[in-house]
């Protein structure tokens, strides 16, 4: 499989530095100035709409909130056109990509997307990940500055399927929710060589390039195109059901929706793990991450800090439920917490329950909402 970053001209390649060296400013050096600026003014907020209202009084957040949006913006410009300039070599790659390794791709055209997923250019990517034959190919390519190429080789994932997910011996079937172009689902074939691995999503685009890239790593992997809330596998069927960055992308009651289908298809004693992000309780910095949703088109933000996941997955009949910390630099799961830290940074958390070997009784959940 043609990687793009393989191809890109001196100029495309200085142009992506750039934008990451930009976004590296931002987190690393402006951030940490606009918090300074907010403790110089020795009123702390108790709740996250008084330090919304604090934090957009500060004289450095107007270029804090410009400098983000603009980066962003020069991320997907940059993206969209290092791979659409390449339209027709990455077309013909798709249309011949090898198989063998065993894994399928089932595709739905006539599956209805819901409106809270296409009103929205998602991380405003134009025309979102679902549109175009290409956009996931510039999904792929801008992850990557996202994430401040700390996730190159899917560093993320692979934390958290060595570190939040149980020992399964025997497992049979793995379901990923939401696998976009499988970055979170590959590493799942590693951790359980024995289990069909399953990825779900909306987006044919994605799902296109994840199966044409686990055929050519020699990965077996059935690819689905259907919704995460009515995925069409048989109840019981699953040792684990996991979803990586979903959540967040949806509404509350699609979040429950969501939820509710895992339950349905874990066997019991079956694990349902989540990676996504929660509320820090520092209302500054939670602050922080909402207005980042809004420059970021991702509404739903909202949706996910104020739903009780916990009591959700409890309505699903799941039990052990609770948020653990999760710390993407090196450690994984964390259980006592995030930890110090001066950049800015996504407060990752995985979401943890189990499906009962027996019907439970009213046991509460545990854990951070």
């Amino acid at each position: 499989m043609i990687d793009i970053e393989d191809q890109l001209t001196l100029d495309e390649r200085s142009r992506t530095d750039y934008i990451l060296g930009l976004r590296k400013q931002w987190s690393a050096t402006v951030y940490p100035a606009l918090v300074r600026e907010h403790a110089a003014g020795g009123r702390r907020a108790t709740t996250v709409d008084e330090a919304t209202e604090q934090l957009r009084g500060l004289s450095l957040y107007p270029w804090f909130s410009h400098l983000e949006r603009v980066q962003q913006k020069m991320l997907w410009r940059a993206a969209g056109d290092a791979v659409l300039s390449r339209r027709e070599t990455l077309t013909a790659q798709l249309e011949t990509a090898p198989e063998g390794a065993g894994g399928s791709l089932t595709l739905d055209p006539g599956l209805p997307l819901p409106s809270w997923y296409t009103d929205y250019d998602i991380h405003i990517q134009p025309g979102s990940f679902y549109s175009d034959a290409m956009s996931a190919y510039v999904y792929e390519f801008g992850a990557r500055i996202v994430m401040l190429r700390d996730n190159d080789g899917y560093k993320f994932h692979t934390l958290f399927t060595s570190t939040a997910l149980p020992e399964l011996p025997g497992a049979r079937r793995v379901v990923d929710i939401g696998c976009g172009f499988g970055k979170s689902t590959r590493p799942l074939a590693g951790r359980y060589p024995d289990a069909e691995v399953i990825g779900v999503d909306l987006a044919a685009p994605g799902l296109s390039l994840a199966h044409a890239e686990a055929e050519a790593e020699g990965i077996a992997i059935a690819y689905r195109q259907a919704d995460g809330r009515a995925t069409g596998l048989e109840s019981g069927s699953c040792d684990l059901v996991t979803g990586t960055m979903v959540l967040h992308e949806m509404p509350a009651e699609a979040m429950r929706e969501t939820l509710a289908e895992a339950a349905r298809l874990l066997r019991p004693g079956g694990a349902l793990r989540f990676l996504e992000f929660q509320a820090t309780g520092d209302p500054f910095r939670d602050a922080t991450i909402i207005e980042h949703a809004e420059r970021n088109n991702e509404p739903f933000f909202h949706d996910l800090f104020g739903s009780d996941t916990l009591a959700m997955c409890h309505e699903a009949g799941l039990t052990d439920t609770s948020w653990t910390p999760f710390d993407e630099r090196r450690d994984g799961v964390r259980p006592d917490g995030w930890g110090e830290r001066t950049e800015w940074h996504f407060p990752w958390a995985v979401l943890s329950a189990t499906k009962p070997n027996v019907p439970a009784p009213n046991a509460e959940g545990t854990g951070a909402r």
